[in-house]
């Protein structure tokens, strides 16, 4: 949330500067207030926990968020139940016509798949394009934020020799970001996936910034400088047991599976992992959801002028930090 200050203020120009966000008293008394309006789209085969990991990290923000879940129709689900589906999830078809602060696009067990061989491909394309003009701010997660990078600008993915599968360091890249703000200099974050950004490509486009990476995992944390596209390519999203649960399967399953790196105390599989990336996850979240806060206009309908007010000003701070 902002911060209210006396008008005039001098130490206005320095929180700005450091991208925290001060409203002077005058402005802020103007402030129209609703909820935020959230679609998440999720790809993953397991919908009811990839929901209430998301929905965690969405529901500690003091904001009042509203999430409608889409999904897509050119797939069939078989770990969800129908009823489930029926019950909460619409197609992209009834959203196409609507105006969203945020969409969040999970990732999904493909990567080993080229992207156009993806039985949705097509219909999830459509679906980003609908995003770049109806979605104040999109978070694209893991296989989506690979998904998103190569639709919007080509950039290719390559698959690993082996599962990047642990928890990873990453080193912050801009401490200024309002993204990243209050991050310490090294975060962890879980990686649980087959392939890997092109560095070389994605260093390619100066439009992208790289806001976090890891020194063996890569790119973590990269946006647009408008914060249009925010994409993050391991998953903040997952709870304390979740890669001990995803190795545990492959085990029994006695498919071939390596202990998740930097993840089981002394590497001992039976003991309690250490949840070390939730205060980064909760921020991220914080910061992702405040930012759209200040910045989307009050009326839903002016989303898509407001998208291309971004396009045309990179930041234009000077003048919403003044509305």
């Amino acid at each position: 949330m902002p911060i209210n200050i006396p008008d005039g203020l001098p130490a206005k120009t320095i929180l700005q500067q450091e991208r925290i966000f001060a409203l002077e008293e005058e402005v802020a008394s103007h402030q129209r207030i609703r909820p935020l309006r959230l679609a998440i789209l999720n790809l993953m085969p397991t919908k009811i926990e990839t929901e209430t990991q998301i929905l965690r990290l969405i529901s500690k923000s003091p904001l009042q968020v509203s999430c409608d879940f889409m999904m897509v129709s050119g797939h069939e689900s078989k770990n969800t139940s129908a009823d489930h589906l029926v019950k909460f999830y619409d197609t992209f078809d009834v959203y196409r016509n609507q105006n969203y602060d945020g969409l969040i696009v999970t990732g999904a067990p493909v990567e080993h798949l080229p992207f156009d061989e993806v039985d949705y491909w097509d219909e999830l394309c459509e679906i980003m394009d609908w995003a770049r003009e109806h979605v104040f701010s999109t978070m694209f997660l893991c296989w989506g934020a690979m998904a998103g990078l190569y639709h919007y600008y080509g950039i290719p993915k390559r698959q690993l020799p082996a599962k990047l599968f642990g928890v990873f360091p990453q080193r912050l890249c801009d401490e200024y970001s309002f993204l990243t703000n209050g991050f310490d200099e090294m975060h962890n974050m879980p990686h649980s996936r087959h392939a890997m950004l092109d560095a070389s490509e994605l260093a390619k486009h100066p439009e992208l910034k790289v806001l976090s990476e890891g020194f063996s995992s890569g790119p973590a944390l990269i946006a647009t400088e408008d914060f249009h596209e925010i994409y993050v390519t391991g998953h903040f999203e997952y709870g304390r047991d979740t890669l001990a649960d995803e190795y545990w399967r492959d085990f029994k399953r006695g498919l071939p599976i390596r202990l998740p790196e930097n993840y089981f105390p002394d590497d001992n599989p039976e003991k309690q992992p250490i949840f070390t990336w939730r205060s980064h996850a909760n921020l991220l979240y914080r910061n992702w959801l405040n930012w759209v806060y200040q910045m989307t206009p009050y009326d839903l309908t002016e989303i898509p002028d407001a998208i291309r007010q971004l396009r045309d000003d990179t930041w234009g701070l000077a003048d919403k930090f003044e509305r």
